[in-house]
């Protein structure tokens, strides 16, 4: 596993475990604002960590093979 791949996954799972904590924290009692922000903010953070991962498994794999 190269470098760069390696700081990708780091970055992969930073951004989904922030994306997981913004949404856990959207059961305790928010305003309106807040839940808009965490729902927002949590869904987009956990989806870029998720695509940032597949990208990273992609280049793994290309540079392997």
């Amino acid at each position: 596993m190269t470098y760069g791949v390696t700081i990708m996954y780091v970055v992969a799972a930073v951004l989904t475990l922030i994306g997981t904590v913004l949404l856990v924290r959207l059961r305790g009692a928010l305003s309106e604002r807040q839940v808009y922000a965490y729902r927002m903010i949590g869904i987009m953070a956990a989806s870029a960590g998720i695509v940032l991962a597949m990208s990273a498994t992609a280049m793994w794999r290309w540079s392997v093979g």
